[in-house]
């Protein structure tokens, strides 16, 4: 696939070079961009011609083809720096599709009664099965980041959300701890839902298969998700109350609870390697010597995600994330015009669409360990995702308030343009869910800025319904407004950052 898009991405750009149409009466601050080139990028990559965008099929390809050739039209370049691999870098994946499960528990010859549909399993081969007996790890590790509980050859039942014991500064994701169970010898690993996450957006993810880098393919045997009416259940023979397990859990000092019950797992998984792609586009800028500045959004949603038999099948990921990929691209856009009528940045800056966020930031993480340019070379990045639901006016937030000090230059540009700002860090409980914490947690500046995480409310209105379904659709009642006045933000943004007299970085992590 990658030697598919080298070849149209070059044949393309022979017949686009020069073809920026740009008045010569552009001025450094170009133009503002409208609610209606916003929304004629969402429509062509939240259509159902492109399948819905998932990594490894034809919707990839697609995705693809447009975010270069569009960026090409722009005037911009392969921002790979690799002329082996212009425009697109490759991301090595496997991933893992539940075909059919059985689930049997037991406390001693007692089998207990459990919905099924409360459990979900996938394998690491074609087939896996496992009989063991059940161990509740809390976290799963101690304030040390490590495991806390003797699971080898045992069935692991673990919490989804990230421990928070003092000491430990950065807890080890959800992730990194199933890892480091599954080194410890644990023959599953079974992970309780966050209690507010809809199942049936849960079970959506879970049908659609899970992916992992190939470097990080390390697991259990068997992996799998309950519901809290099934961990009740398990709980229950060892005499444990949801609440109090939940109390065990935050002790540093937990060691695992045996639960008394023993299960007898099989699982039919299909398995899948591929190589899946971001893509990188670059605005060069006149002093290339002194750093970057990137700006990312994953491209990527979940594809027909649903069955034949559905009347809608396919999760086409208007808001998330064709918003945030049509404000790159028309952000790029407007500096290149800029460009193209004297208005020359010092730094450059590079676009880059991410895959198999949904999968968990992935092609965010691999990015991170193969960057186009140096990590401490990279002196902001700012990402952009789930942008079209605020309104027009909306405050600005900060995903990572705090955590750099990039925060007053943020609300100076902001405020310059009109911006309010939203002061509070409550959006700083999604810095782990977005494709920046890759960045973030290799010492890069790396932040989201905008409206739509201002208000939580509103942001959960759509988390808990359209988001991961099929009604994730651009329609008439999208809201554009917030997400072309933080597409105009973002100009306002870059040129900021990457004017050396403007901005001059303070060292990485002060």
């Amino acid at each position: 696939m990658t030697t598919l898009f080298r070849a149209r991405a070059i044949s393309f750009l022979a017949l686009v070079a020069a073809s920026i149409a740009t008045p010569a009466a552009a001025q450094s601050r170009p133009a503002p961009i409208s609610e209606a080139e916003v929304r004629a990028h969402i429509a062509v990559l939240a259509s159902d011609d492109f399948e819905g965008r998932a990594p490894g099929t034809a919707g990839e390809t697609k995705t693809l083809d447009y975010l270069a050739k569009t960026w090409a039209s722009y005037g911009l370049t392969s921002g790979t720096n690799d002329a082996a691999t212009p425009w697109f870098q490759p991301v090595p994946l496997v991933e893992r599709k539940p075909f059919a499960q059985t689930v049997q528990a037991f406390a001693g010859s007692r089998r207990i009664a459990i919905d099924t549909d409360a459990i979900l399993l996938s394998g690491r081969n074609a087939t896996d099965s496992v009989n063991a007996d059940l161990v509740y790890v809390g976290y799963g590790v101690n304030a040390d980041g490590k495991v806390n509980a003797d699971v080898a050859g045992k069935i692991a039942v673990m919490l989804f959300a990230d421990p928070k014991f003092d000491g430990l500064e950065t807890p080890p994701g959800r992730r990194e701890r199933e890892k480091l169970l599954a080194e410890a010898g644990a023959r599953a690993v079974l992970i309780v839902a966050p209690k507010a996450a809809p199942w049936g957006q849960i079970r959506t993810q879970a049908t659609s298969g899970a992916m992992r880098l190939v470097k990080d393919d390390v697991g259990a045997p068997i992996a799998g998700l309950l519901r809290e009416d099934a961990l009740a259940a398990l709980l229950k023979p060892a005499r444990l109350s949801l609440e109090a397990a939940a109390k065990l859990a935050e002790n540093p000092g937990f060691a695992g609870r045996a639960l008394s019950v023993r299960m007898d797992l099989v699982t039919s998984t299909i398995v899948r390697s591929f190589a899946s792609h971001n893509v990188i586009a670059k605005l060069a800028g006149s002093k290339p010597d002194a750093g970057a500045i990137v700006l990312l959004g994953h491209w990527d949603h979940f594809g027909i995600c649903r069955g034949e038999e559905a009347e809608d099948r396919i999760c086409n990921g208007a808001v998330d994330n064709a918003s945030g990929m049509a404000v790159l691209l028309t952000v790029a856009q407007r500096l290149a015009r800029a460009k193209a009528a004297g208005v020359q940045l010092d730094r450059d800056v590079y676009f880059m669409g991410t895959t198999a966020e949904e999968r968990g930031l992935l092609g965010a993480y691999h990015y991170a360990d193969k960057p186009n340019v140096p990590l401490d070379q990279i002196l902001v990045a700012l990402n952009v995702d789930t942008v079209a639901i605020a309104k027009k006016g909306a405050p600005v937030a900060i995903i990572g308030r705090g955590e750099t000090d990039l925060d007053p230059q943020i609300e100076a540009v902001a405020t310059s343009i009109g911006r309010s700002i939203e002061p509070s860090k409550d959006a700083n409980a999604f810095i782990r869910r977005q494709d920046g914490w890759a960045l973030a947690a290799k010492g890069v500046k790396s932040l989201m800025v905008g409206g739509s995480f201002a208000d939580l409310a509103l942001l959960q209105a759509f988390l808990s319904t359209a988001y991961h379904q099929p009604d994730d659709e651009l329609t008439d009642a999208t809201e554009l407004g917030g997400a072309t006045e933080d597409a105009n933000l973002h100009v306002a943004l870059v040129q900021h950052f990457a004017d050396t007299a403007k901005y001059t970085p303070a060292p990485t992590g002060d």
